[in-house]
């Protein structure tokens, strides 16, 4: 709106200043020139007065002074003698001022000075019988009288109404040019900026070259300097912003660890991938998700932040989700003295703790899978050696145990030694083409007096697309034989278990499925590692025996044929675990 604009208001300033000094000097005016006329006014008067008095002092014959006064008279202006001895003149007019006689003259209270003092009187008044306005002067007769001259207000309020004119006239057009003058000032002033308005507009919308013309060398010249080394600077530091932003963006995205930077009211400003993957656990954890929360932190964490606050100190938790463990640290981040929010790091500690475990648990396990078979062998060899045993049947009895544990200890061995050379990356495969078919059927039929022996009941389901594959048959059997192996002996009597193999274009699914004791949660992301027993008591009997290497043996030979094998388990519900075999043509 252009009342609103700094033109509008720099020229109505303007205006607004010059009406206001050319009212006051108007005003001014029109009192000295009103003043002046009727000065001017009474001054001729009072000189036409004055020799008039002259020439009736001066003339015997009166008849003469007053033919003279006829003719040196203003024709608007009226002449009335008085005399000391009642003689009275007035000079003939078109007007009826001469209407007016002696006495008035005697009897006007404000005339008797030029009698009764001899003073010259100078009055503006109201005239009896015509109620006009006039100027009326005296001056005494030396021979006692007086002369009065008078004329109407109408000639000097018309010089003064024709004076008034001009001055108003003056005014206007003084108005007029000041109008154009000050929209011209205020449009050359406000016109560079306008453009550094729309270059600053600009600049808003990352628009960093625009530049300002400099129209003048005055001080907006200068502004519009100042502001195009403004507008460079603040493009170089917003680009070294950026860059800075995308240095540390690309710092926080490829940090193994998870960054989140929180304000003091839980919301996430900024968090990489890990960060996010460790969020997404905990509202799953918590049966929420992003959505519901609009990107707040989730209670367990906002209640760490809200002690980081409070203490201004940094605090460092440990969090268990879905079987993981994360360790968290929380910074408080500072505004000067004032903490405006946090920063946590969070790191995946499950590797960490795992290594910690096995390490921990290693020496026991193997020590445990040793001994049981070495007390066996150092036992049964001293009932041999002692004679113990005295038959024949006897001794052929505890030979043979000692034989099942030393096959027992060869096992261990080698199993120990294969997992060490497939982790060494030394394991050689020999891929050969298999007709999945018949290779399948044989594998489960294998396993079918076990079946029976246990009262489990197992069924193949087959879904096969392609059938002639390239794969090491030994070592994929062995991943069959373990797996099926598991599955039979954690199922209990009329349980069952399901083996699903299914092809496509791209790769094999193998999925072994049981309803047997399940594997705790806890335990799920260990089950792929030596030793490793989701059964810590440890009891040792004809059904759950095992090294509890045979997990880590098949996630190596998978891991060699580059397929991937997952389980999925509820406590006491059962277990399924599946293995993928990407296909080459």
């Amino acid at each position: 709106m252009f009342w609103r604009s700094v033109v509008g208001k720099l020229a109505i300033t303007i205006l607004l200043l010059v009406s206001f000094v050319l009212f006051i000097l108007t005003i001014l005016l029109l009192e000295f020139f009103e003043n002046f006329h009727v000065e001017e006014a009474e001054n001729e008067m009072m000189q036409t007065a004055t020799k008039v008095r002259q020439m009736i002092e001066q003339y015997d014959d009166r008849k003469l002074a007053y033919t003279t006064t006829e003719r040196i008279k203003d024709p608007a202006t009226h002449i009335a003698v008085v005399y000391g001895d009642g003689d009275f003149w007035a000079s003939q007019s078109i007007d009826n001022l001469h209407e007016l006689d002696e006495a008035w003259y005697r009897n006007k209270e404000s005339l008797k000075a030029v009698f009764n003092k001899g003073q010259n009187v100078k009055k503006q008044m109201r005239l009896p019988k015509t109620q006009e306005q006039v100027m009326l002067v005296g001056t005494p007769i030396h021979n006692n009288g007086a002369v009065f001259v008078y004329q109407s207000l109408d000639v000097v309020n018309k010089t003064k109404a024709e004076t008034t004119k001009i001055i108003l006239l003056a005014a206007g057009i003084a108005i007029i040019l000041t109008t154009i003058f000050a929209f011209f000032l205020s449009t050359r002033i406000t016109s560079p900026l306008i453009k550094m308005r729309e270059a600053a507009f600009d600049l808003t919308r990352g628009e960093f070259n625009t530049k300002v013309p400099i129209l003048t060398h005055d001080e907006i010249g200068e502004l519009a300097v100042a502001f195009n080394r403004m507008g460079r600077q603040l493009k170089f530091h917003i680009n070294a912003l950026r860059q800075e932003k995308e240095q540390l963006s690309g710092i926080v995205s490829s940090m193994a660890d998870g960054v989140i930077t929180l304000n003091r009211n839980g919301d996430m400003l900024v968090s990489n991938p890990p960060a996010d993957r460790f969020i997404e656990n905990l509202y799953y954890k918590n049966n929420l998700s992003l959505s519901d929360e609009n990107n707040k932190l989730p209670d367990p964490l906002f209640g760490i932040l809200e002690e980081v606050i409070q203490e201004e100190k940094e605090a460092i938790h440990e969090i268990n989700i879905q079987g993981r463990t994360w360790v968290m640290i929380m910074t408080p981040l500072y505004d000067q003295s004032y903490v405006r929010g946090a920063v946590a790091v969070i790191r995946d500690m499950t590797e960490e703790r795992r290594l910690d475990k096995l390490r921990e648990d290693f020496i026991a396990n193997v020590s445990h899978e040793l001994r049981t078979p070495i007390s066996m062998l150092q036992g049964y060899s001293e009932a041999i050696v002692d004679n113990v045993a005295e038959s024949g049947e006897e001794k052929n009895e505890l030979a043979q145990i000692i034989y099942e544990e030393s096959l027992r200890m060869g096992r261990l061995v080698n199993e120990l030694l294969d997992l060490a050379r497939m982790e060494a990356g030394q394991i050689h495969l020999n891929l050969e083409k298999v007709e999945l078919d018949s290779y399948v059927e044989r594998i489960v039929k294998k396993f079918a007096g076990l079946a029976n022996d246990n009262k489990v009941n197992l069924e193949l389901n087959k879904k096969l697309t392609k059938n002639k594959i390239e794969i090491d048959p030994d070592r994929i059997e062995q991943v069959f034989t373990n797996l099926i192996d598991n599955a039979i002996r954690h199922t209990g009597e009329g349980g069952n278990v399901t083996v699903t193999v299914e092809t496509n274009t791209d790769e094999l699914t193998v999925s072994i499925s049981d309803d047997g004791s399940g594997i705790p949660e806890e335990d799920l992301p260990f089950v792929f590692e030596r030793f490793y027993k989701a059964d810590k008591s440890r009891v040792r009997n004809s059904k759950k025996k095992g090294t509890g290497l045979g997990l880590a043996i098949a996630k190596n030979i998978m891991d060699a044929h580059h397929g991937t094998i997952t389980v999925n388990s509820i406590d006491k519900e059962g277990t399924t675990f599946v293995f993928k075999l990407p296909l080459k043509d």
